[in-house]
């Protein structure tokens, strides 16, 4: 206990400055806003624990390797979701353009962004859980190769071929879909928005202002003819307010101490 309470005001700016990139990670990995809280809460806790290296590089991809053990223990052996089941979901049904017309610009700008958010994060559900993280460390969050297997403690050549069958699989299902790698392609998020709405796969927008990032008007997006370039476009997700102070507290109070003896 004593340990974690004299260690915690030195671990306060680990967490700052490194609380929005685990919390990315996380909800990549578990593809739900309160999932991905906490697991991220417990990524923290588990880290005050240990000893941090001494540079922030090191230390971001040791907060990776422990979020990476958080979220694969969270998430079932084989994807919930199937490529299938997506196409069934959005792609069945006719377009239906009326729920379009009917919207307001900034309403329509809010669910076409958050339309392929979704999309693409459903389509990152549709991995198993180890090609997810490669997919995620690499194509998301930029990381090299060796710092990505260095994250995982796995063998680079390991890592590449995680990734390597990750690439394939969403490169194999957008590739002849997706109006974001080619225009030319049949499934438009335009034409796609009134199914997802009847189907709950968006829902209305709260309010006409997306939050997660300033973004460009949706019909002058630039076109990615690499499916992997372009979840590094996609905005980052807002680390919920109340987390920061959940996870501080958490620390001070020593109540994840009990952890050392499982690490």
């Amino acid at each position: 206990m004593e340990t974690v309470k004299t260690s915690a005001p030195g671990f306060t700016g680990i967490v700052e400055r490194f609380l929005g990139k685990v919390f990315h990670f996380c909800f990549r990995m578990t593809l739900h806003h309160d999932d991905a809280a906490a697991a991220c809460f417990e990524t923290f806790c588990r880290a005050s624990v240990g000893e941090p290296p001494t540079t922030d590089a090191e230390t971001e991809l040791w907060l990776l390797r422990i979020a990476a053990h958080v979220t694969e223990q969270r998430l079932p052996p084989a994807p919930e979701v199937s490529f299938e089941l997506l196409d069934e979901t959005l792609r069945s049904e006719a377009t239906r353009t009326g729920e379009v017309a009917s919207l307001t610009d900034p309403q329509r700008e809010v669910l076409l962004w958050e339309l392929k958010q979704g999309c693409m994060t459903a389509v990152v559900n549709c991995l198993p859980p180890g090609e997810r993280v490669a997919f995620v460390m690499s194509a998301v969050l930029g990381l090299s190769d060796d710092d990505a297997a260095r994250s995982l403690g796995i063998r680079e050549s390991a890592f590449k071929v995680r990734l390597s069958r990750a690439r394939k699989k969403i490169g194999d299902y957008l590739a002849p879909r997706c109006e974001h790698i080619d225009p030319r392609n049949p499934c438009r998020c335009p034409s796609r928005i009134g199914v997802a709405l009847r189907k709950g796969f968006i829902a209305p927008p709260a309010r006409s202002e997306v939050s997660l990032r300033t973004l460009p008007p949706f019909d002058e997006e630039q076109k990615m003819h690499d499916a992997a370039a372009i979840y590094r476009m996609l905005p980052e997700p807002d680390v919920p307010p109340s987390l920061r102070e959940q996870i501080h507290q958490a620390i001070a109070s020593g109540s994840w101490d009990g952890l050392r003896a499982q690490r």
